[in-house]
């Protein structure tokens, strides 16, 4: 995940002894690109919130339900993935590719061992391009203008902003960020958002991530649906509409919809 506070030129600073939201979602994720500050603090959030892995793995099923719905409903070819975050199984350019090879997809982060992880891990199909760039989700101006070396903003984009606008603490600054972005691409194009939320677990979450910062991990903030439901203005949001990642056009169980998480999400598209 993209941690606006780090400088990215800091590549022998892995900050190993202090949390990392991206090696924390690793963890929960049952991948090994994790350390002991890591682990425990996902081991005290998971105290608090005993759901916390669900969110982590349904986030990660949105994405791909996201990006199939982007390629083979849409016939969108290009991505901006900002906040990448540890490599794991089918990221963005595994699904996108799959299903059409000649997708373009630009990961961003400026952590550096994510940056680390994504130059031996992050290989796409040959028909297509798949890169990273250093770049910090603060200056979108900065990102934009690295991007369109490889991606083409004459034609439809879709942008990534799962599990990391909640670094962003200030509202205002967080709005002005994902404005800038979606104003840079043009008619046709989408955002996919997903946001850490309080609906689910109120004041354990608030406390989860209140325990997270005091052991030195990246600030981190909760936002409802209504203030999530703010980035999209301007766009056309789809149905259903802001929801738990579980339950963004996912198939619905024996028992009913999935249960709720404390990850939600929404996807629009830009007139």
């Amino acid at each position: 995940m993209n941690n606006p506070r780090e400088s990215a030129s800091s590549a022998v600073d892995l900050g190993i002894g202090r949390p990392h939201s991206a090696r924390i979602w690793n963890y929960w994720l049952g991948g090994k690109d994790n350390f002991p500050a890591d682990r425990e603090a996902g081991d005290m959030v998971e105290q608090l919130i005993p759901g916390i892995k669900d969110s982590a793995r349904a986030d990660r099923a949105f994405l791909g339900r996201a990006v199939q719905h982007f390629v083979a409903d849409e016939g969108i070819r290009q991505f901006l993935d900002i906040g990448t975050g540890l490599p794991t199984a089918d990221n963005t350019h595994e699904v996108a590719q799959r299903i059409a090879p000649e997708c373009k997809i630009v990961y961003v982060d400026n952590d550096p061992l994510v940056l680390a992880h994504a130059r031996a891990l992050l290989v796409g199909a040959p028909e297509g391009v798949t890169t990273y760039i250093d770049a910090d989700l603060r200056d979108p101006r900065h990102i934009l203008d690295t991007v369109a070396e490889t991606l083409d903003f004459d034609k439809p984009v879709a942008v990534m902003l799962l599990g990391i606008m909640h670094h962003i603490i200030d509202d205002d600054e967080a709005r002005q960020i994902v404005r800038a972005l979606v104003d840079a691409i043009p008619s046709g194009s989408y955002l996919a958002l997903a946001h850490a939320t309080a609906e689910v677990h109120g004041d354990a979450m608030h406390e989860s991530m209140r325990k997270f910062m005091e052991r030195g991990g990246t600030p981190i903030v909760a936002r409802d649906r209504v203030t999530l439901a703010n980035f999209f203005d301007g766009l056309e949001l789809l149905e259903p509409g802001v929801v738990s990642c579980s339950r963004w056009r996912s198939e619905e169980t024996p028992w009913g919809e999935p249960a709720e998480v404390s990850q939600f999400c929404g996807v629009g598209r830009k007139p």
